[in-house]
């Protein structure tokens, strides 16, 4: 078998296609012959050592979160699969794994996938679909008829966002490029802003929950955009962020944390029609790491890049 890891953090050139074996899964763990991986950013957030704190120091580290494949075999305690079922979901975050031909993760980091999603659609909703609604759900409490704002609706937290946002009731606005525009506007953002040329501290609307998918939203700003008790929602962990969360009521830090419950959610929207997020670009195994490295440069393909072991 072959995965994509690397033997020491860094930039693109530490990636490497390399043979490795698949050990047994242990207890509550289910081993996945993995037919498709999306790439998100935190792949090379990892990879850079931005979370070695949690991530460690132990080589080689192997690539890869998001997955779709079916199951080769469970540990003991598992009840919820066997061998030959259809799933998608999440490899454990300091094992990562899902850019190869096997990764062995949780059960609960999975789910089964439903008969009418692709395993190529499937592989891209685990993280965006676990962000979009651990954010507006777990953490804003998001109600029916409340206004969302998503900073970065075009990308794929924001797209799951916007999606999800709409399913609960919301009504959505959002900023993106003026190519992205149109996409958003058919995901039903009802108000589109171009991130470039609109000073958002002076945007007259105020809203409920304000999600900054892009990351790229000063603090100050989120919280001029906010009603009264609003919500302020940032993806981007940093210690002052994590401190700022602690004396802060309305301001919420987002860390993606996969769990049965939500993922089942996301697989019940995506089985309805009502999540989807687009793929841009698929490539092979063997031509992953340039794709990766695109990616992480800022390639802009329309949707997510998607790789394939067979």
């Amino acid at each position: 078998m072959k995965r994509i890891q690397y033997h020491k953090y860094g930039g693109p050139e530490t990636m490497q296609l390399e043979d490795f074996k698949l050990g047994e899964p242990g207890n509550g763990q289910v081993a996945v012959q993995v037919k498709f991986a999306a790439i998100n950013p935190i792949d090379w957030k990892l990879r850079n050592g931005l979370m070695k704190i949690v991530t460690g120091h132990s080589f080689p580290r192997a690539m890869g979160m998001d997955f779709s494949g079916t199951v080769i075999s469970v540990g003991r305690g598992v009840t919820r699969f066997k061998p030959g079922d259809p799933v998608f979901g999440m490899a454990r975050l300091k094992q990562g794994g899902a850019f190869g031909n096997a990764v062995i993760t949780n059960e609960s980091f999975l789910v089964r996938k439903p008969d009418n999603v692709s395993y190529e659609d499937a592989a891209c909703l685990a993280t965006p679909g676990v962000m979009a609604w651990m954010g507006l759900v777990d953490k804003a409490g998001l109600q029916p008829g409340q206004q969302v704002f998503v900073n970065g609706c075009a990308g794929a937290v924001g797209e799951a966002t916007v999606q999800v946002a709409r399913m609960l009731g919301a009504s959505v606005s959002g900023s993106c490029s003026v190519g992205d525009m149109e996409r958003v506007r058919a995901l039903g953002v009802e108000h589109v802003y171009d991130y470039r040329k609109t000073d958002f501290a002076k945007l007259g609307e105020r809203f409920h929950v304000v999600y900054d998918t892009a990351a790229t939203l000063p603090t100050a700003v989120g919280y001029s955009l906010l009603r009264e008790g609003g919500t302020l929602l940032d993806l981007d962990p940093t210690p002052m962020k994590f401190l700022r969360a602690l004396i802060s009521r309305c301001f919420k830090v987002i860390i993606c944390k996969a769990n049965a419950d939500t993922l089942e959610r996301v697989a019940h929207a995506a089985d309805d029609g009502r999540l989807r997020l687009p793929i841009g670009m698929k490539v092979h195994l063997n031509e992953a790491i340039r794709l990766i490295g695109d990616v992480e440069a800022g390639k802009k393909m329309g949707g997510k890049g998607l790789i394939a072991m067979e």
